[in-house]
């Protein structure tokens, strides 16, 4: 069976959809990405039976379902590659040294974490069961949120089942206390890992949106800011800073930092990793 060809985006309205979604979500898309946005939605033209992106432009902009419609285009357009532990030296440092400096200053048994950009909740999950694993915390109220603007990876998030891949570093300790094995060779996350992670779909560059969340004392946001244009970078950096407690702590990806984006942080070198700190005035 052979492939449909691709319906034609011509330029001025590939840089109209371009925008359009940069506008709505921070996600930008260079002009090396044309063939990428053409490609990928032709599908969705052939689904609302139309003939070209004109059209379908008109729909973005006006049509009462359009709001259905950018979801769905959120979905074909992200890429959400996550997996259990990921990066572990980042969740060495969360255990061994921000969570026990936080601890000291806490005046309240409360530590509220989020995972910005969480995906399918592998993130979130790991750091639960981290959480349960330190004993220190015995009695404790730990909040962990997790967000993200893809309503269909926060439906597997929920679910909390995954198959092998989502393992590929995780230690067969967590793997025997925290999931329970599934006939189809999946493994279901386990409730008391479950009952700590809560999930909202959530626009990062929306401050409105991003104030509900309430003040946190950690945010995960890894492999996230590569997608926004810088403009939208520095938004969602503000809207991180508002939210963070004094003393409070940002977690990037390895391969972003804040250079040219904000100096309101403070780059702190623990042992495990190079984190950014919102400063105690």
């Amino acid at each position: 069976m052979f492939e449909e060809e691709n319906i034609a985006l011509p330029v001025d309205i590939f840089r109209q959809i371009r925008d359009f979604i940069r506008n709505y979500c921070g996600i930008y898309f260079d002009d090396k990405s044309k063939n990428t946005l053409e490609r990928r939605l032709s599908r969705r033209l052939r689904l609302h039976y139309m003939r070209d992106f004109r059209e379908y432009y008109r729909l973005l902009m006006y049509d009462e379902n359009r709001d259905k419609e950018l979801q769905a285009i959120i979905d074909i357009l992200t890429v959400n590659e996550t997996y259990f532990f990921r990066e572990q030296m980042q969740f060495k440092a969360l255990n061994e040294e921000i969570i026990p400096e936080l601890k000291k200053k806490k005046d309240v048994k409360k530590i509220n974490i989020w995972s910005a950009g969480c995906s399918t909740g592998e993130e979130p999950y790991t750091i639960a069961m981290l959480m349960l694993e330190n004993k220190h915390f015995y009695n404790w109220d730990i909040d962990i949120i997790g967000s993200d603007i893809s309503q269909r990876v926060l439906q597997v998030a929920r679910e909390g089942v995954y198959k092998k891949n989502s393992f590929r570093t995780t230690d067969e300790y967590f793997i025997k206390n925290y999931f329970q094995d599934q006939q189809n060779g999946t493994q279901k996350i386990s409730d008391k890992v479950k009952k700590m992670v809560s999930f909202n779909s959530l626009n990062l560059i929306d401050p409105f949106r991003v104030k509900l969340v309430g003040k946190v004392d950690v945010i995960f946001c890894r492999n996230v800011l590569i997608y926004f244009d810088m403009a939208a970078r520095k938004k969602v950096i503000e809207n991180f800073f508002d939210i963070l407690n004094e003393g409070g702590y940002l977690l990037l990806g390895h391969t972003e930092s804040l250079i040219n984006i904000s100096t309101a942080f403070k780059l702190v070198h623990l042992k495990n990793d190079l984190v950014y700190q919102k400063p105690i005035k």
